[in-house]
């Protein structure tokens, strides 16, 4: 699959998702992709022309500063901040210690990569710690915040916080878990090649292991992933429920139903 915004690996609209009741998702409603600096003058065209007014960030503030997203001036946008990562990355080794694993002996080396957490715990932990971040996301695309109406949410590389985001969303809308499923695998394929051998050279600058914990904790989208995370969200009573309690009103699900599924 070929990202729609020139400049972007793994931008896609999600409309046109199956339903599990039948038909699919509305197209130019809910978009995702990966971070926005590196678009070319063809993909700001493509954002001008689109139905995307509203583009939620779920980057840290240090990961925007870095690298900007690159819009154009040909219109506005109304850009939210909602970063997702923080509470949910206690106790994982920063780049920086990595760096200095090969300093340490085989003991204190194993305890490190231990701390590695796979993508499973990253996304259990990210929605312990924002159901009320993703409830304000579902508010967004249901109550659009400009005249354009559609949504477009990113991270970094629109694999994991975007994935878990846009994989709840679509499931509380009624869509087909295993069309779901599939969306978020896409990922993978969609930044296999370039952008992902940048992220690997990029995390060995800094003197990190490619160890497979780590690498799968910048490249891989595996299904058991995301099918962890919809365990976690099922033992609590769904993604309605887990939405509905991180602050979404009855009245804002049933319009983000409405916008999603039609």
């Amino acid at each position: 699959m070929s990202a729609i915004i020139a400049g972007t690996y793994n931008s896609r609209d999600t409309g046109g998702t199956p339903l599990a009741a039948g038909g699919v998702t509305r197209a130019g409603v809910l978009y995702r992709s990966d971070a926005l600096g590196g678009i070319t003058d063809d993909g700001i065209r493509t954002l001008s022309e689109s139905p995307i007014g509203t583009i939620v960030d779920f980057r840290s503030e240090f990961e925007r500063v870095e690298a900007p997203n690159r819009l154009g001036t040909e219109r506005s946008f109304v850009e939210v901040g909602i970063p997702l990562l923080e509470g949910s990355m206690t106790g994982m080794p920063s780049p920086a210690d990595l760096g200095d694993l090969g300093d340490l002996d085989g003991e204190a080396a194993r305890a490190m990569l231990s701390r590695i957490p796979s993508l499973a715990e990253l996304y259990v932990g990210m929605l312990g710690s924002a159901a009320a971040s993703f409830a304000e996301v579902a508010r967004l695309v249901a109550r659009p915040a400009d005249d354009h109406g559609a949504v477009l949410v990113h991270c970094t590389a629109g694999k994991d916080r975007t994935g878990v985001a846009t994989a709840l969303l679509l499931d509380a809308a009624g869509a087909d878990r295993a069309a779901v499923v599939a969306d978020y695998a896409q990922s993978e394929e969609n930044l296999a090649g370039e952008w992902a051998e940048r992220m690997l050279e990029r995390a060995r600058s800094w003197g990190m292991p490619l160890v497979p914990a780590l690498t799968d904790l910048v490249t891989a989208t595996p299904p058991q992933a995301i099918e962890a995370a919809f365990a976690w969200i099922d033992e609590r009573g769904g993604s309605a429920e887990y939405l509905r309690g991180g602050g979404l009103s009855d009245d804002d699900f049933e319009a983000l139903r409405e916008r999603i599924a039609g």
